[in-house]
């Protein structure tokens, strides 16, 4: 029979997701050296190494850097996706258009898991780089793939393999050392 009328979807996302081809490791941004230097300290904390950092597409300025601190903060949902663009709403305060990000970019060291791809699309974020992919819970590529899905409002340009290396051998390792 399906939902009730008022709530059927009539539209499409506003964009589809765009995925670009990925570039190459020697021009690996700078922004995403200080996503993997966040990961790193999270390892160094105990937490899963993911880092994540949020810059202002035009000018170039870092708004927030952050990493995972679901132990720490004893809080599932602190994902550094996610802290990281609480903090950039904070850093831009009225200057904020809404509650969105738009014309911001996230680097982040891991595929977003589907809670933090959701969030990004709410966020109305520009364009997510990322390192290592994640088949077992992502949420862009794998999974669910949030950006393709008839219900989701905003979908960022994509560039997936940015420092994956690096990213998957901070990933590793830790996972590693705690067997």
């Amino acid at each position: 029979m399906g939902p009730p009328p008022s709530r059927m979807m009539d539209h499409a996302p506003t964009t589809q997701p765009q995925f670009h081809p990925p570039m190459p490791a020697a021009t690996t941004p700078r922004f995403m050296d200080q996503a993997l230097a966040e990961a790193a300290a999270a390892a160094q904390a105990g937490e899963v190494p993911v880092g994540a950092v949020i810059v202002d597409g035009t000018s170039g300025r870092v708004l927030a850097r952050a990493h995972n601190r679901v132990e720490t903060d004893r809080d599932p949902t602190a994902h550094a996706e996610l802290l990281a663009i609480r903090a950039a709403a904070a850093a831009l305060g009225e200057n904020a258009r809404g509650k969105a990000l738009t014309g911001c970019d996230l680097y982040v060291t891991l595929e977003p898991c589907p809670m933090c791809a959701q969030a990004i699309a709410f966020a109305r974020l520009r364009r997510v780089y990322w390192g290592a992919d994640d088949p077992k819970g992502g949420g862009v590529e794998h999974g669910p793939r949030i950006f393709e899905q008839p219900s989701c409002h905003h979908a960022p340009e994509l560039y997936p393999g940015i420092g994956e290396r690096q990213a998957a051998t901070l990933l590793k390792d830790f996972f590693k050392a705690r067997r």
